[in-house]
């Protein structure tokens, strides 16, 4: 009989994580490029989505409509496209901050991958671990 394939590690990765991945690579790229290599599994919600969008193609990156478009859709070739169904209210220093936990809960992720100051303050959420892009490279082994 087949051994079942090991699964692969759920994760959340916040907004900022796929900014700075696009923007200046460093270990936020890394996580992403597991992620292209099928390594691990990303999902997205639509409201992070916007925010990616919002936040590059805003005045501080002014990405053009026609990039933005294209990061967007292979953001959502690579991930996951999840639909929170439950409304958290565990951040309310900055409400946003609980969209990325509903999608966390709604993909039954491990992990949360954010450089937010609230959700790392958080350190988990249920069995969710919340952690920086360099400590989760660094337990990844």
């Amino acid at each position: 009989m087949p051994k079942k394939k090991a699964e692969k590690l759920k994760l959340v990765l916040d907004s900022n994580v796929f900014i700075s991945a696009l923007v200046f690579g460093g270990k936020p790229w890394k996580i992403l490029d597991l992620a292209v290599r099928g390594l691990i599994a990303v999902a997205v919600s639509d409201d992070i989505l916007e925010e990616i969008k919002g936040v590059l193609g805003g005045k501080k990156f002014q990405y053009p409509v026609k990039i933005l478009r294209a990061l967007i859709n292979e953001i959502e070739d690579l991930a996951d496209i999840v639909e929170p169904k439950e409304t958290i209210d565990a951040v309310p220093e900055d409400p946003k901050d609980n969209r990325v936990l509903e999608c966390a809960v709604a993909f039954r992720a491990d992990v949360i991958v954010s450089g937010d100051s609230h959700l790392l303050a958080l350190l988990s959420f249920g069995k969710i671990r919340i952690m920086n892009p360099d400590e989760f490279l660094r337990r990844l082994g």
